[in-house]
């Protein structure tokens, strides 16, 4: 019988470590999101599987209530989908550490905002990479039916108008001042505006302390 407690109890141990690996660590009601350590054969970022890990863990944990973010931001779609999750699981957030380009979206998606002592947040302008560009045009132009560099671009002027205007949606349904909201895309990728502690909370960025 003994045998048997610590067989289960192993494999209990073991299921545990293997949920508090990586990125996602359940500490009490928290879900701590750290993107900035990630565990072994993993992306530092915000990455494809992400969203689908989120809501597992949320799923298999229904007494969270806090998700921790310490992210310097990753795939700008995967963020989204992650708000999706937050906001149907009702949940806080609050940053400890850095909450960066796309990390802002997740970060907005909760129903109290906070930021511990020392931490920050950051926003620019989101961007793609010429030669991320180019793949996606290779791959996408037939089934897009691009059949110049000029339909695509034609194209991509269109998509980047959508998704500022579901960016900046989103920001101010999340009650977000409108004003702050459009200085969040000023500045440039290669810059990171940090507004002060009272600034964000002027804004409704943050909704407590």
């Amino acid at each position: 019988m003994l045998r048997v407690i610590i067989a289960v109890s192993f494999l209990a141990g073991a299921a545990f470590a293997e949920e508090e690996s990586g990125k996602f660590r359940v500490v009490g009601d928290r879900l701590i999101y750290d993107t900035e350590n990630p565990g072994e054969e993993q992306e530092r970022g915000i990455e494809l599987d992400d969203p689908d890990i989120l809501l597992d863990l949320l799923r298999a944990n229904p007494g969270i209530r806090t998700l921790e973010l310490n992210s310097g931001g990753g795939r700008y779609y995967s963020a989204f989908d992650m708000t999706n999750t937050v906001i149907d699981f009702e949940l806080d957030t609050h940053v400890h550490g850095i909450c960066e380009s796309s990390c802002t979206l997740v970060f907005l998606a909760g129903k109290k905002r906070t930021m511990s002592r020392g931490s920050k947040i950051g926003f620019h302008q989101t961007f793609w990479t010429a030669d991320s560009i180019e793949g996606f045009y290779e791959d996408k132009r037939a089934d897009r039916g691009w059949e110049t560099p000029f339909d695509f671009t034609s194209w991509v002027y269109k998509d980047t108008q959508d998704e500022i205007y579901n960016e900046l949606t989103y920001m101010i349904r999340q009650g977000v001042d409108p004003a702050f909201a459009i200085e969040t895309i000023k500045e440039p990728t290669s810059t990171m505006w940090y507004p002060y502690r009272p600034v964000l909370r002027a804004a409704g960025v943050l909704t407590a302390e």
